[in-house]
């Protein structure tokens, strides 16, 4: 069973992709800010990262930037619902810094399990 890290300030938001990501089979460890994120990543070594960018006290950029220092390899998802203006640049960014996918918010769950199926397929 693969372990994945779930990196979001949304309680709700968390728990959908909790029981998402456990249905297809997935061990799911979360954390709901960018600093408990990176703690939680250096205790538990997940083999992939969902994070989410817009975030209070540490965002997702900060945050996928500590964890690709120590993990370069790792699959990281950024995920973003931050507005029209926000979200697609907040992504586009993520995705320079190291994040192996991007996907807006919403997103169809079918369309997230593929995306780490995928991810760590390649990874493999």
């Amino acid at each position: 069973m693969t372990k994945i890290l779930v990196i979001d300030d949304d309680a709700a938001q968390r728990s959908v992709l909790n029981l998402t990501l456990s249905r297809a089979r997935h061990d799911v460890i979360e954390a709901k800010d960018g600093r408990e994120g990176v703690r939680r990543f250096m205790a538990e070594h997940p083999d992939l990262v969902i994070c989410d960018i817009v975030m209070p006290d540490q965002d997702g950029i900060q945050t996928i930037c500590e964890m690709r220092e120590s993990a370069p390899s790792i699959p990281i998802i950024a995920i973003s619902g931050g507005g029209i203006d926000i979200g697609p640049s907040y992504l586009g960014f993520a995705r320079k810094l190291g994040a192996a996918s991007i996907l807006s918010k919403p997103f169809r769950p079918a369309e997230l399990v593929a995306m780490v199926d995928r991810l760590l397929e390649r990874a493999n």
